[in-house]
């Protein structure tokens, strides 16, 4: 029997847009939940189409709405409303990013979801919270990422601060939300009572400087922008080969430090006193960064890899995004699957992680490419709605399926 995931039997409804909250339901639905995507008719989640596209299809979208029925309902509608509130006691977890006080303006807020789903987990993700002087402002993850001073420490010095070329903020978000909703239903299982779950992306993303932070607060350093470098460890960076290649190394104790000296020049360089403590490393971090820069100069990456590896020290390839396809601990582990998909062939996204050896992991579905592809199928199913009154909430413009598209009414 194929195995289903440790959360199979959780139905989750994925009220949110974009990355955040989405890639929260996306984990769940990674863990075996039953995952119900609500999107708005017509244009659907906004991830739909960002990044690249090919077809005309939002390639992220196929990662991001992976194993989710697509459902398509018009929350400003008095009638998709009232749908919803009769829907939601079939779900154990329901998951939103809309601005605060968006739900409660549409007599939504969580008290009434809790009034006809006592059970009910509630997400609520916005960038900066449900309350505060920044509750109603406009947010992205780019915003959580300066505000919480990690650009402010990512770059060079002699250049502005950096702030990451990918989503870091919503999807280390979407993972801690994750965290935050299972240990919510699991308190759920334990009382019988469901949760308000107020999650910002910036308080997450706080978490990834919480130790300059400390540091601050009790000794008032500030940190520099050192590029590859750290001042808390040396050595750390990445460091070019004689092949053009990169290898990533770092000696972040004392004997994984005390190996890579001796690998790259004997005794002698080990017991140098420029290098002896960590604190004497950091002093001297252009130095010794030259010294593994001169020794990796002279072999190739596997070459300088296979050394310092059998020396013990921790040491890997700096993999770009294409060759990581060719990575062979990647491989060995399929940590990238490859799916059938309907409109594309196949497409490549992240296998789900990690692994349960006993719960398994469902089959993975590429996100699907029509916007309420599922709602007549879903809500004939979850609440015996028949086909006549299917088409009423169509032409009402409550709900939308590619079936009825000549019979929806006028969108608001």
């Amino acid at each position: 029997m194929e195995s289903k995931g440790p959360l199979a039997g959780v139905r989750v409804l994925d009220c949110a847009t974009m990355i955040a909250a989405p890639g929260t339901a996306a984990m769940l639905a990674d863990f075996g939940a039953d995952v119900v995507k609500l999107e708005k008719p017509g244009s659907g989640d906004h991830s739909r189409r960002y990044g690249a596209r090919k077809n005309g299809i939002g390639l992220y979208w196929k990662a991001l709405g992976r194993n989710k029925k697509s459902v398509a309902l018009d929350l400003h509608a008095p009638a998709a409303q009232e749908l919803l509130l009769r829907w939601l006691p079939q779900f154990d977890i329901f998951i939103e990013n809309f601005r605060p006080g968006t739900l409660e303006r549409w007599n939504l807020g969580p008290d009434r979801l809790l009034a006809v789903a006592p059970h009910l987990v509630v997400l609520r993700v916005t960038a900066f919270g449900q309350d505060g002087p920044y509750r109603d402002r406009a947010g992205f993850g780019t915003l959580a990422e300066a505000m919480t001073g990690v650009a402010a420490v990512s770059g060079y010095d002699d250049r502005p601060p950096l702030l990451p070329a990918f989503p870091l903020a919503d999807i280390m978000s979407g993972q801690a939300a994750t965290a935050a909703v299972c240990a919510a239903y699991a308190r759920r299982l334990r009382t019988g009572d469901g949760e308000v779950i107020d999650f910002a992306i910036y308080e997450a993303v706080m978490k990834l400087v919480e130790s300059q932070i400390t540091e601050y607060a009790a000794n008032g350093t500030l940190h520099r922008r050192l590029g590859n470098r750290m001042e808390d460890t040396a050595p750390r960076g990445a460091y070019r080969c004689g092949d053009g290649a990169y290898v990533a190394l770092s000696g972040s104790t004392q004997e994984v430090a005390e190996r890579v000296l001796r690998t790259i020049g004997g005794p002698d360089l080990a017991a140098d006193p420029r290098f002896r403590t960590n604190a004497e490393r950091v002093a001297n971090g252009e130095a010794l960064d030259e010294l593994i820069d001169a020794y990796c100069a002279t072999r190739t990456r596997d070459e300088a890899i296979d050394e310092l590896a059998a020396a013990g020290c921790a040491v890997g390839p700096l993999e770009s995004i294409a060759s990581v396809f060719d990575n062979p601990q990647v491989i060995a582990r399929g940590s990238l699957a490859v799916l059938a998909d309907p409109e594309l062939g196949s497409i490549v996204i992240n296998n789900a992680f990690p692994r349960f050896a006993r719960a398994g992991s469902p089959r993975l579905e590429p996100g699907r490419s029509q916007v309420g592809a599922d709602t007549a199928d879903v809500l004939a199913r979850d609440l015996a709605l028949t086909d006549d009154e299917l088409r009423s909430l169509s032409a009402a413009g409550a709900i939308a399926d590619p079936r009825y598209r000549d019979h929806e009414g006028s969108r608001p």
